[in-house]
């Protein structure tokens, strides 16, 4: 934008169509998850398996993330409003880190169940029931996984993209499972068990720092990938009239990115031309991010300006 009152111009947008694959994918983890613990009750109840008892808790824990993904995405989707002009974003950054700690949670609570198997080995009961309770679970989730990582690299949701580490890692879970399952029942090996169970924990912490980094970027207001620095540079340098471009400052928040920088021109081009040739910019750079928020200030050539930061 050049100023407090302008046109209305049209853009192409893919918020509205972000936000329903968003809602999709949320409605999906919750429903998934509730089936999964349906399921995985049945068989603790009918095997007494602690095994099938970590993976119980654990998609009970999915479910609490998921909900509270639900509710953290349709509140990010909110369009701005009077006392939150920029849009309410980053409540997906805030629901990443919720999830992070369900998800540390989780591990740190399975690491104590493989302690307490290596302590205390003992056989797995009816192995058949387990392996295919975790059979139907595997193809549940791994579909799941499918349909959010899609819309992960449509939407670019830290929330959803947090949401689907959960349900990786149940993928994890579920296979270490039917090993333990097969290895301790058939072959005898009661360590299988534990030794899965701790590499997967492991493995969950490591993500779940991922995702707590990518949320606390967002948050923080951390700029965007150079890669997309240099986009807008390129974009806004490519119009004949501008002659240089600096004190660029870029962040994301939620779906939305906000762009803004400092457009040099010549001094003798009218105001007229000069707001002219900034909407001709900014309509340039929404080609690329459709879904952004621009702010353009226009500065003459000869005149120098002191900014806390350059660009």
């Amino acid at each position: 934008m050049t100023g407090d009152e302008r046109p209305t111009m049209q853009y192409p947008s893919t918020t509205e169509e972000n936000g329903r694959l968003m809602r999709l994918a949320t409605y999906a983890s919750v429903s998934v998850a509730s089936l999964l613990i349906a399921l995985k009750t049945g068989a603790w109840i009918a095997t007494e398996s602690i095994a099938m008892l970590s993976t119980l808790v654990d998609s009970l824990l999915d479910a609490l993330a998921s909900i509270v993904s639900l509710f953290a995405v349709r509140h990010a989707l909110t369009p701005a409003d009077q006392e939150h002009r920029f849009g309410h974003g980053k409540a997906e950054a805030l629901a990443a880190m919720a999830q992070s700690a369900f998800i540390t949670g989780s591990s740190v609570l399975l690491l104590f169940q493989a302690g307490e198997r290596f302590i205390h080995p003992r056989p797995l009961a009816a192995p058949g029931t387990g392996i295919w309770v975790m059979a139907v679970s595997i193809v549940l989730t791994v579909g799941l996984v499918a349909f959010q990582m899609w819309v992960v690299r449509r939407t670019k949701s830290v929330a959803v993209a947090a949401d689907s580490l959960h349900y990786k890692g149940d993928i994890l879970v579920n296979i270490a499972v039917i090993a333990a399952l097969v290895l301790g029942s058939w072959f005898g090996l009661l360590y299988a068990d534990p030794i899965f169970g701790t590499a997967i924990a492991f493995y969950i912490l490591y993500n779940a720092w991922l995702i707590v980094r990518e949320a606390l970027d967002m948050l923080m207001d951390r700029e965007l990938p150079d890669g997309e620095r240099q986009r807008i540079r390129d974009i806004a340098l490519a119009h004949e009239e501008v002659e240089s471009l600096h004190d660029m400052r870029t962040r994301r928040s939620g779906q939305t990115s906000f762009i803004q920088f400092h457009l040099v021109m010549n001094a003798e081009l009218t105001l007229l031309k000069a707001h002219e040739v900034s909407d001709e910019v900014e309509l340039d750079l929404r080609r690329t991010f459709p879904d952004a928020e621009i702010l353009i200030h226009q500065d003459p050539t000869g005149i120098v300006e002191k900014h806390a930061f350059h660009s």
